[in-house]
């Protein structure tokens, strides 16, 4: 009966050491994402269009951009880095920044809506 025994615990202990092999090194968390919502009635506004503005993420980090508007928006890097087409009503747009610095971008549809992604 021991034999029967020694083998199932044994088996026991090697899932459970497996499953401590996947855990997440808190020495190097992975960065998080970050939602930056277009908000209603955003192509009257300027900076407050999108929300945060500015928004700061860690380096490679990402951003997703939500449409919370009821009409099409995008997010357009002002460098050609990113664009994210035509969001309609309630699509989003992600995008990951492997590099630090300063990032401003606006929407081609409505060129007052401005915001800016810092990466630090």
């Amino acid at each position: 009966m021991n034999r029967l025994i020694l083998p199932g615990i044994a088996g026991l202990i090697a899932l459970m050491a497996a499953g401590c092999g996947s855990s997440s090194n808190p020495a190097n968390p992975s960065p998080q994402a970050t939602n930056v919502s277009i908000v209603l009635n955003s192509q009257n506004l300027t900076t407050t269009a999108y929300n945060p503005n500015p928004v700061t993420i860690a380096r490679g980090g990402t951003v997703m951009w939500v449409n919370n508007d009821t009409i099409p928006h995008t997010s357009t890097a002002d460098g050609g880095l990113w664009n994210s087409g035509n969001l309609a009503a309630g699509a989003s747009f992600s995008m990951t920044f492997p590099n630090t610095g300063s990032f401003p971008y606006h929407c081609t549809l409505h060129p007052g809506m401005v915001g800016t992604v810092n990466v630090q």
